[in-house]
Protein backbone atom coordinates (compact mmCIF):
# COMPACT_ATOMS: atom_id res chain seq x y z
CA UNK A 1 0.00 0.00 0.00
CA UNK A 2 1.56 3.65 -0.71
CA UNK A 3 2.21 6.28 1.12
CA UNK A 4 -0.67 8.80 0.66
CA UNK A 5 -0.46 12.63 0.92
CA UNK A 6 -3.75 15.23 1.00
CA UNK A 7 -2.36 18.78 -0.68
CA UNK A 8 -4.95 21.67 0.12
CA UNK A 9 -4.95 24.18 -3.01
CA UNK A 10 -3.83 21.41 -5.19
CA UNK A 11 -5.30 22.65 -8.67
CA UNK A 12 -2.37 25.60 -9.26
CA UNK A 13 0.85 27.18 -8.32
CA UNK A 14 2.82 25.39 -5.94
CA UNK A 15 -0.08 23.02 -4.51
CA UNK A 16 -0.40 21.61 -7.97
CA UNK A 17 3.35 21.39 -8.71
CA UNK A 18 3.60 19.61 -5.34
CA UNK A 19 0.84 17.09 -6.47
CA UNK A 20 2.82 15.81 -9.50
CA UNK A 21 5.78 15.67 -7.96
CA UNK A 22 4.56 13.53 -4.94
CA UNK A 23 2.76 11.28 -8.04
CA UNK A 24 5.94 10.71 -9.80
CA UNK A 25 7.53 9.68 -6.36
CA UNK A 26 4.84 6.97 -6.44
CA UNK A 27 2.60 8.21 -3.62
CA UNK A 28 -1.33 8.40 -3.14
CA UNK A 29 -2.29 12.21 -3.97
CA UNK A 30 -5.25 14.04 -3.17
CA UNK A 31 -5.91 17.51 -4.03
CA UNK A 32 -8.53 19.34 -2.25
CA UNK A 33 -9.53 22.86 -3.47
CA UNK A 34 -12.81 24.36 -5.39
CA UNK A 35 -12.04 24.66 -8.47
CA UNK A 36 -9.59 21.33 -9.55
CA UNK A 37 -10.03 18.39 -11.11
CA UNK A 38 -8.80 15.03 -11.11
CA UNK A 39 -5.78 13.99 -13.72
CA UNK A 40 -3.59 10.97 -14.18
CA UNK A 41 -2.89 9.51 -10.22
CA UNK A 42 -3.98 12.74 -8.72
CA UNK A 43 -8.09 12.19 -6.71
CA UNK A 44 -9.33 16.01 -6.91
CA UNK A 45 -11.87 16.47 -4.06
CA UNK A 46 -13.94 19.62 -4.19
CA UNK A 47 -13.23 21.52 -0.58
CA UNK A 48 -13.66 25.10 0.55
CA UNK A 49 -11.37 25.03 3.31
CA UNK A 50 -13.13 27.59 4.75
CA UNK A 51 -16.18 25.13 5.63
CA UNK A 52 -15.26 22.75 8.40
CA UNK A 53 -18.36 20.47 6.91
CA UNK A 54 -16.49 20.24 3.52
CA UNK A 55 -12.81 19.77 5.36
CA UNK A 56 -14.55 17.02 7.95
CA UNK A 57 -15.96 15.22 4.78
CA UNK A 58 -12.94 15.38 2.39
CA UNK A 59 -10.80 13.97 4.89
CA UNK A 60 -13.41 11.11 5.68
CA UNK A 61 -13.18 10.31 2.05
CA UNK A 62 -9.75 9.63 1.38
CA UNK A 63 -9.35 7.64 5.07
CA UNK A 64 -12.48 5.85 3.84
CA UNK A 65 -10.86 4.91 0.46
CA UNK A 66 -6.88 4.18 1.40
CA UNK A 67 -7.12 3.43 5.23
CA UNK A 68 -4.43 5.70 6.17
CA UNK A 69 -3.34 9.19 5.52
CA UNK A 70 0.70 9.76 5.70
CA UNK A 71 1.21 13.82 4.97
CA UNK A 72 -0.96 16.79 4.98
CA UNK A 73 0.26 19.63 2.95
CA UNK A 74 -1.25 23.06 3.75
CA UNK A 75 -0.78 24.98 0.95
CA UNK A 76 -3.95 26.50 0.20
CA UNK A 77 -3.70 30.66 0.69
CA UNK A 78 -5.08 34.05 -0.54
CA UNK A 79 -2.96 37.34 -0.84
CA UNK A 80 -4.14 41.22 -0.28
CA UNK A 81 -2.56 44.15 -0.55
CA UNK A 82 -3.10 48.06 0.40
CA UNK A 83 -2.72 50.15 3.62
CA UNK A 84 -3.68 48.67 7.08
CA UNK A 85 -6.29 51.85 7.13
CA UNK A 86 -8.34 51.04 4.46
CA UNK A 87 -8.05 47.35 4.31
CA UNK A 88 -12.27 46.23 5.41
CA UNK A 89 -13.08 43.95 7.97
CA UNK A 90 -14.40 41.93 5.87
CA UNK A 91 -11.25 41.39 3.44
CA UNK A 92 -8.97 41.17 7.00
CA UNK A 93 -11.71 38.07 8.17
CA UNK A 94 -11.67 36.60 4.89
CA UNK A 95 -7.39 36.30 4.36
CA UNK A 96 -7.37 34.93 7.91
CA UNK A 97 -10.31 32.38 7.38
CA UNK A 98 -8.02 31.02 4.23
CA UNK A 99 -4.84 31.39 5.51
CA UNK A 100 -4.37 30.68 9.18
CA UNK A 101 -8.24 28.76 9.99
CA UNK A 102 -8.07 26.93 6.62
CA UNK A 103 -5.16 25.63 7.88
CA UNK A 104 -5.89 24.97 11.41
CA UNK A 105 -8.88 23.87 10.51
CA UNK A 106 -7.41 20.83 7.72
CA UNK A 107 -4.74 20.13 10.90
CA UNK A 108 -7.50 19.28 13.49
CA UNK A 109 -9.74 16.89 10.81
CA UNK A 110 -6.40 14.95 9.30
CA UNK A 111 -4.62 14.64 12.85
CA UNK A 112 -7.16 11.78 14.32
CA UNK A 113 -6.40 9.97 10.86
CA UNK A 114 -2.74 10.89 11.25
CA UNK A 115 -2.56 9.25 14.45
CA UNK A 116 -3.19 6.30 12.98
CA UNK A 117 -0.36 6.02 10.48
CA UNK A 118 3.09 5.95 12.09
CA UNK A 119 5.83 8.51 10.93
CA UNK A 120 2.95 10.70 9.41
CA UNK A 121 3.62 14.26 9.06
CA UNK A 122 2.24 18.17 8.64
CA UNK A 123 3.68 20.45 6.13
CA UNK A 124 2.30 23.67 6.58
CA UNK A 125 3.05 26.42 3.53
CA UNK A 126 4.10 29.89 5.26
CA UNK A 127 6.50 33.16 3.88
CA UNK A 128 9.36 35.00 4.93
CA UNK A 129 6.70 37.59 5.30
CA UNK A 130 6.25 35.71 8.12
CA UNK A 131 9.58 36.42 9.78
CA UNK A 132 9.62 39.61 7.86
CA UNK A 133 6.19 41.70 7.92
CA UNK A 134 6.31 43.41 4.72
CA UNK A 135 4.48 46.85 4.42
CA UNK A 136 1.11 47.36 2.30
CA UNK A 137 0.69 43.33 2.79
CA UNK A 138 0.12 43.04 6.62
CA UNK A 139 -2.29 41.01 7.03
CA UNK A 140 -1.15 38.44 4.44
CA UNK A 141 2.33 38.77 6.78
CA UNK A 142 0.08 38.23 9.66
CA UNK A 143 -1.33 35.33 8.53
CA UNK A 144 1.79 33.43 7.67
CA UNK A 145 3.53 34.60 10.77
CA UNK A 146 0.55 32.98 12.51
CA UNK A 147 0.76 29.75 10.82
CA UNK A 148 4.39 29.70 11.91
CA UNK A 149 3.23 30.25 15.33
CA UNK A 150 0.84 27.46 15.03
CA UNK A 151 3.20 24.89 13.46
CA UNK A 152 5.87 25.39 16.42
CA UNK A 153 2.79 24.89 19.31
CA UNK A 154 1.28 21.84 17.04
CA UNK A 155 4.89 20.26 16.69
CA UNK A 156 5.37 20.24 20.34
CA UNK A 157 2.17 18.93 20.44
CA UNK A 158 1.79 15.76 18.97
CA UNK A 159 5.29 14.60 18.90
CA UNK A 160 4.34 12.16 21.64
CA UNK A 161 2.58 11.04 18.95
CA UNK A 162 5.42 10.53 16.20
CA UNK A 163 3.62 13.27 14.10
CA UNK A 164 6.17 15.05 12.79
CA UNK A 165 5.10 19.11 11.51
CA UNK A 166 7.26 21.53 9.76
CA UNK A 167 6.28 25.12 7.88
CA UNK A 168 8.22 25.67 4.81
CA UNK A 169 8.70 29.46 4.53
CA UNK A 170 9.67 30.80 0.17
CA UNK A 171 10.76 33.85 -0.83
CA UNK A 172 9.75 34.92 -4.12
CA UNK A 173 7.73 33.08 -6.45
CA UNK A 174 6.56 33.00 -10.16
CA UNK A 175 2.80 31.38 -10.40
CA UNK A 176 -0.71 32.96 -10.42
CA UNK A 177 -0.68 34.08 -6.96
CA UNK A 178 0.60 37.67 -8.08
CA UNK A 179 -2.50 38.56 -10.11
CA UNK A 180 -5.25 36.78 -7.85
CA UNK A 181 -4.00 39.47 -5.45
CA UNK A 182 -7.09 41.15 -3.96
CA UNK A 183 -5.55 44.97 -4.50
CA UNK A 184 -7.19 47.68 -1.99
CA UNK A 185 -6.30 50.91 -3.64
CA UNK A 186 -7.65 52.96 -1.06
CA UNK A 187 -5.65 55.78 0.63
CA UNK A 188 -3.57 57.31 -2.26
CA UNK A 189 -4.64 60.71 -1.06
CA UNK A 190 -2.61 60.22 1.86
CA UNK A 191 0.14 57.18 1.39
CA UNK A 192 0.68 58.97 -2.02
CA UNK A 193 2.71 56.62 -4.60
CA UNK A 194 3.81 54.49 -1.72
CA UNK A 195 1.32 51.58 -2.32
CA UNK A 196 1.72 50.93 -5.84
CA UNK A 197 5.55 51.19 -5.49
CA UNK A 198 5.39 48.66 -3.10
CA UNK A 199 3.07 46.39 -4.40
CA UNK A 200 4.82 46.95 -7.81
CA UNK A 201 8.34 45.79 -6.32
CA UNK A 202 6.95 43.07 -4.78
CA UNK A 203 5.40 41.79 -8.21
CA UNK A 204 8.58 42.12 -9.80
CA UNK A 205 10.19 40.37 -7.61
CA UNK A 206 7.63 37.51 -7.55
CA UNK A 207 7.43 37.34 -11.53
CA UNK A 208 11.45 37.20 -11.48
CA UNK A 209 10.92 34.30 -8.52
CA UNK A 210 11.33 30.94 -7.94
CA UNK A 211 9.26 28.31 -9.91
CA UNK A 212 6.59 26.62 -7.98
CA UNK A 213 8.26 23.47 -9.51
CA UNK A 214 11.66 24.26 -7.00
CA UNK A 215 9.24 24.81 -3.74
CA UNK A 216 7.87 21.48 -4.85
CA UNK A 217 10.68 20.06 -4.40
CA UNK A 218 11.69 21.71 -0.84
CA UNK A 219 8.83 20.31 0.01
CA UNK A 220 9.10 16.49 -0.90
CA UNK A 221 12.57 16.68 0.70
CA UNK A 222 11.16 17.93 4.09
CA UNK A 223 8.68 15.16 4.03
CA UNK A 224 12.07 13.02 3.74
CA UNK A 225 13.75 13.71 6.69
CA UNK A 226 13.52 11.56 9.55
CA UNK A 227 14.04 14.49 11.92
CA UNK A 228 12.82 17.41 10.08
CA UNK A 229 13.37 21.01 11.25
CA UNK A 230 10.03 22.69 12.40
CA UNK A 231 10.98 25.87 10.31
CA UNK A 232 12.63 25.74 6.89
CA UNK A 233 13.47 28.60 4.29
CA UNK A 234 13.31 28.30 1.12
CA UNK A 235 15.60 29.84 -1.49
CA UNK A 236 19.03 30.59 -0.54
CA UNK A 237 19.08 34.72 -0.90
CA UNK A 238 15.93 33.83 1.07
CA UNK A 239 17.93 32.12 3.94
CA UNK A 240 20.63 34.68 3.95
CA UNK A 241 17.99 37.81 4.00
CA UNK A 242 16.42 35.41 7.37
CA UNK A 243 19.31 35.03 8.81
CA UNK A 244 20.63 38.26 8.95
CA UNK A 245 17.38 39.42 10.27
CA UNK A 246 17.61 37.32 13.50
CA UNK A 247 21.29 39.06 14.00
CA UNK A 248 19.93 42.07 13.63
CA UNK A 249 17.48 44.42 16.41
CA UNK A 250 13.93 44.14 15.26
CA UNK A 251 13.78 47.82 15.19
CA UNK A 252 17.13 48.04 12.54
CA UNK A 253 15.84 45.06 10.32
CA UNK A 254 12.21 46.43 9.46
CA UNK A 255 13.63 49.79 8.77
CA UNK A 256 15.70 47.72 6.32
CA UNK A 257 12.74 45.81 5.08
CA UNK A 258 10.17 49.53 4.63
CA UNK A 259 13.50 50.90 2.80
CA UNK A 260 13.12 48.21 0.16
CA UNK A 261 9.29 48.41 -0.35
CA UNK A 262 9.20 52.34 -0.07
Amino acid sequence: MGNVVVITGGSSGIGKSSARLFKDKGWIVYELSRTGKSENGISHVTTDITKPEDIQSAFKEVFDKEKRIDLLINNAGMGISGAVEFTSFEQAHRIFDVNFFGTFLCCKEALPYLRKTQGSRIINLSSVAAPLSIPFQAFYSATKAAINSLTLALANEVRPFGIRVSAVMPGDVHTGFTEAREKCEDGYAYYGETIKRAVSSMEKDEIGGMSPDYIASVVYRVSQKKNPKVLYTAGTKYKLFVSIAKLLSDNLSNKIVGKLYS
